[in-house]
């Protein structure tokens, strides 16, 4: 199955809380919705009084995460708080408080919408400073929504190359990090994928065979083809349905089951990204996309990245549908010209 959703709640959604984006997506035919983590600042404060015995799942007064007690985070939604306990919130939450994620999961369940979650677009998991340990508590708490939200992949970039520090020591720094995070991610069994995104800037750690390489030896990671990013970085290769395949057969081996991607136009020079755009425009054009996931027929996501959000993501499904519906009236016609010539025979 391939599915189609854009990176955010859709531009013509009248609210903006998660549940009106996800049944907003549903109305207008797509089924995945990649939410956009863009403030993800989290502070520490005590229980109250009246938050004493209680679960983060029944705090009603704002979007409490996590509990660190005696230093150490929990995140059993369900073990009581203490007095002693610290809180872990975030102003800025997906929805009003935790205990609402497995309310609005089970709607997009039932309403088929596949949920992802993409991590800040700035993220330094290369440097080993205090902004690493924010990146790496911003990984953390994507994958405790997304599994409250019961979703499928949370999807991040790693970091960057800064000139002054060697480039095998950030990418040391890198593994290690990915490495540390998915022995917890593991440890407390949480049940979203953790996806690593080509990234669109030689500066930046993401290329094809980096992000292949760090899935073949952290267990538990899986790719996510940007396909933007990929054409940028790779000065505009993807052109043909083979080049797409090519790029598909390379992660599926990869991809547990389902290949998770991003789609939009994109202006780049020399290997790098300027900005993205619609996807009528530039040079990367879906069509022989489709026709990639017609011939493989993957278990796929494509996310629209483009400044249309929905309205690219209801493009690709149209553009889909009906270059299947070509390939199929093909198909019919050369089996019936078959058939006529036998039955002449």
């Amino acid at each position: 199955m391939i599915r189609f959703g854009p990176a955010g709640i859709p531009l013509s959604c009248k609210g903006r809380t998660l549940q009106d984006g996800i049944e907003d997506v549903h109305n207008l035919s797509l089924s995945a919705l990649e939410i956009q983590m863009v403030r993800a600042n989290s502070y520490t404060r005590c229980p109250d009084d009246e938050e004493i015995g209680l679960t983060l799942r029944d705090i009603e007064e704002d979007f409490v995460i996590e509990i660190v007690r005696d230093g150490e985070p929990i995140c059993d939604p369900d073990e009581p708080i203490d007095e002693d306990d610290d809180l872990i919130y975030m102003p800025s939450g997906v929805s009003h408080t935790f205990g609402e994620l497995y309310e609005v999961g089970e709607m997009a369940k039932r309403l088929d919408v596949n949920m992802s979650i993409h991590t800040p677009y700035y993220m330094d998991l290369g440097s080993n400073t205090e902004l690493t340990e924010v990146c790496l508590n911003s990984i953390r708490h994507a994958a405790l929504i997304m599994d409250a939200l019961d979703g499928d992949i949370v999807v991040t970039s790693l970091g960057l190359y800064d000139g002054k520090t060697p480039e095998e020591t950030v990418d040391d720094n890198i593994y290690e990090n990915v490495a540390m995070l998915m022995d917890w991610w593991q440890g407390v069994g949480l049940k979203p994928r953790l996806g690593i995104e080509i990234t669109g800037q030689q500066d930046v750690f993401g290329s094809l065979e980096q992000v292949l390489d760090l899935c073949e030896n952290v267990d538990g990671l899986v790719p996510v083809v940007n396909f933007s990013h990929h054409h940028s970085r790779t000065n505009g290769s993807l052109m043909e349905v083979d080049d797409f395949l090519d790029i598909l057969d390379t992660v599926e081996p990869y991809s547990g089951g389902r290949i998770h991607t991003a789609f939009a136009g994109v202006d780049y020079v020399d290997g790098n990204e300027r900005r993205l755009t619609p996807i009528k425009k530039g040079d990367l054009k879906f069509e022989p996309l489709a026709e990639a996931l017609i011939e493989m027929r993957p278990d796929a996501t494509v996310i629209s990245t483009s400044p249309l959000l929905e309205h690219d993501a209801m493009y690709m499904r149209i553009i889909h549908e009906r270059v299947l519906s070509k390939r199929v009236s093909k198909n019919l016609k050369e089996r019936r010209k078959a058939e006529a010539a036998t039955a002449g025979e």
